[in-house]
């Protein structure tokens, strides 16, 4: 699978950014297609901007299983251009289309990138710790079983001073760590019963759920605190992302005259729909 993956994601790099080629001289050649070149440092270049798959390969590993993939890319150009692909129509139109596409995509980054600073990430993140509303946590383990009277079974053997983890280990049908968290994280019936059990107390009775019966056991209960700023960063810069996407295009719609047309040719009197702005 990993393989396929590498191979389409190569493929694709080909197809879609075929000026990628630059070659660095004798030491830094991959191959030799026909007296054509194929080097290490466009191969590099393809690897690097395809984060899905440098996130689960090495360079080495995608240059060993990516390499033939190149070397077919480049028969088939050779091939097109023998055929006069380049010359015609339907190349020219796939092209433009291309080079407006990657204008468009550079574009919109920079200027989605000048907008998320550090500053307006911290900026953020200070709206949301102080708007941060915060509920009671529990910290739970549980121990899951199928029947009601083997839960009662692992309730009575706890009273008798038998180890939660030891029984969770022995019937529990899934691990017994829960960590931390709020009422509403848990089906209903299993948040009631664990918002209502003290620190140190497990339940006395089953718990019926979807899932099967549990025994629950409370370790903590805190007020929830706001998450840290590592792990919340991803989600802020998302969200200054979708800002940041809209006031770029308030900014085009502002100065832009636009005239749209149904059909049928008759001119759209409907107000053009600016996106909204982040601010």
């Amino acid at each position: 699978m990993q393989n396929k993956i590498i191979a389409v994601a190569a493929l694709s790099l080909l197809v879609m950014n075929p000026l990628l080629a630059n070659a660095e001289g004798k030491d830094g050649v991959a191959a030799v297609v026909n007296g054509e070149k194929i080097t290490v440092k466009e191969m590099k270049q393809g690897y690097e901007d395809n984060a899905p798959i440098k996130e689960k390969v090495s360079f080495n590993d995608f240059y060993t299983k990516a390499l033939d993939v190149y070397v077919n890319g480049k028969l088939l150009y050779q091939a097109a251009e023998e055929a006069d692909v380049t010359d015609t129509d339907e190349y020219a139109r796939q092209v433009q289309n291309a080079k407006e596409e990657i204008a468009r995509k550079i574009y919109l980054e920079k200027k989605v990138k000048d907008k998320i600073t550090d500053k307006e990430v911290k900026k953020l993140y200070k709206e949301y710790k102080d708007t941060f509303k915060g509920e009671k946590e529990v910290k739970a383990k549980h121990i899951l079983v199928d029947s009601e009277s083997k839960a009662k079974d692992v309730i009575a053997q706890l009273k008798k001073g038998k180890k939660f983890d030891d029984l969770a280990k022995k019937y529990s049908k899934e691990p017994a760590e829960l960590g931390y968290f709020t009422k509403n994280m848990m089906v209903p019936e299993f948040g009631e019963a664990a918002f209502a059990l003290g620190k140190g107390k497990y339940s006395q009775t089953p718990v019926k759920t979807q899932y099967g019966y549990h025994v629950i056991l409370v370790e903590d209960i805190r007020d929830a605190k706001p998450l840290p700023l590592e792990q919340i960063e991803p989600q802020l810069k998302g969200m200054l992302t979708q800002q940041a996407i809209g006031d770029v295009f308030a900014e085009l719609y502002k100065n832009a005259q636009i005239t749209k047309y149904d059909l049928k040719g008759k001119e759209i009197k409907d107000p053009v729909v600016m996106p909204k702005s982040g601010k």
